[in-house]
């Protein structure tokens, strides 16, 4: 296994759009990977080749037939990025308004019974499960999270889940902590108790970390946002189970059996998809000697866990001369210092400064971060800790040491 090198970094960063500087402002370090990563430089000429094809799917020439093959293309490699064994791979919206719809049918096509989820989550899925909960008349429970790592666990899962548990949601990574959950450990558990649940899972935040496994979860949904795994905005990107697919939701009246998609779908997005995966099995293929595309697209995770967590550390304990944020006078982490959970992401406040003045500050020093506040998206985790901001700094393995060094530099001006 070898490591992401300095000379592979430099590779890496080419394949990107604006790495070192912002179209509007000019030069500036990205650490603000959690709101929307970096592009890659195939996924935008992709865009723009698509973009001009007349052609739609399902007519009879030639161009059709080459759309409807680039399709499914898209959803064969995206099944091999999520190492999904059958079930259905398809493109909507968003990755918010794909786990609405999941989560929806699931909740209206099982019987009475619990839909389950945790305070950790995103409202995204919280949301969803809150209003179709209701709808079909089933309790909406939540676990809770303990505040102090970020984290739910199986063991907590255990003690909730009932027999009657038909509908249960995880959260993968959170956005604000960055910890991530052990996904396979409480669908074990779920299933302990109810193994005909149906289990849906928000990995919108963990894709652009690599390491997705469906096959080792028992799972029955999957969804991703692309816009943060490298590819642009407009389109998501699910994986649903068999059974998952087997209940009704919306379709077309004598349309074909179990279709999720409605109307004609962007063949672009698709594409775009397939450039995401390309890159991890390009990666995969530096970073070690296998030539099968999933066990590529497995090294290209380890080894971006590998340096995102050389970076996290380096942000916490400093690098060079410079103090790490857990050194700093007045500074906390969200969900501790040495946290093993953490997916390259560091979120910290510091005793009386306004978080959204930290983060202008560091945008005038060309770092480029974001503010979370205790609001609808984030509030479940900083009220607890009675804090109603924090500054997140959220990374991809297209960051270097050099920049966490010049965050580091000019927090410790900005603190005085």
């Amino acid at each position: 296994m070898t490591t992401i090198t300095p000379e592979l970094l430099t590779e890496i960063r080419s394949k990107f759009a604006h790495v070192e500087a912002c179209p509007f402002t000019g030069p500036r370090v990205f650490f603000e990977n959690a709101g929307g990563a970096l592009t890659l430089n195939s996924v935008v000429e992709t865009s723009a080749r698509f973009a001009a094809i007349p052609d739609n799917q399902g007519r009879d020439n030639p161009a059709s037939a080459a759309l409807g093959e680039i399709i499914a293309k898209a959803r064969e490699d995206a099944a091999t990025f999520f190492n999904a064994p059958g079930g259905k791979v398809f493109v909507g919206e968003s990755g918010t308004e794909l786990l609405f719809r999941l989560i929806a049918d699931a909740c209206l096509g099982t019987p009475e019974g619990i839909v389950l989820g945790s305070t950790v989550e995103h409202p995204a899925s919280r949301s969803a499960c809150a209003r179709w909960a209701e709808v079909a008349g089933k309790p909406h429970v939540l676990v809770a999270h303990d505040d102090t790592t970020g984290v739910v666990t199986p063991e907590v899962y255990a003690e909730a889940v009932t027999e009657d548990t038909r509908v249960a949601t995880i959260l993968h990574t959170s956005p604000v902590t960055g910890m991530g959950m052990d996904v396979a450990g409480i669908a074990k558990a779920i299933r302990a108790k109810a193994p005909e649940a149906l289990i849906i899972v928000d990995g919108i935040q963990h894709a652009c970390h690599g390491g997705i496994d469906i096959a080792s979860y028992d799972i029955d949904g999957y969804v991703v946002s692309p816009y943060k795994v490298f590819s642009r905005h407009g389109y998501g990107v699910a994986w649903a189970s068999d059974r998952l697919s087997a209940l009704q939701h919306d379709a077309l009246v004598g349309g074909p059996q179990g279709n999720w998609e409605l109307g004609t779908r962007d063949t672009g997005a698709y594409a775009t998809f397939s450039d995401v995966v390309e890159y991890f099995e390009w990666l995969g293929s530096r970073v070690s000697d296998a030539t099968d595309p999933r066990a590529r697209i497995e090294a290209a995770g380890r080894a971006i866990h590998d340096h995102e967590a050389a970076l996290t550390n380096a942000m916490l304990h400093g690098t060079g001369n410079l103090p790490g944020l857990a050194e700093m006078e007045g500074v906390s982490i969200v969900g501790g210092t040495d946290n093993p959970a953490r997916e390259g992401l560091v979120s910290f406040y510091a005793a009386g400064r306004a978080s959204p003045e930290l983060v202008s500050a560091l945008s005038e020093h060309g770092i480029r971060t974001h503010t979370r506040k205790a609001d609808h998206y984030s509030g479940n985790i900083l009220t607890p800790l009675g804090q109603e901001d924090c500054v997140r700094v959220s990374l991809a393995h297209y960051n270097t040491e050099a920049e966490v060094a010049a965050f580091l530099s000019a927090v410790k001006r900005i603190l005085g």
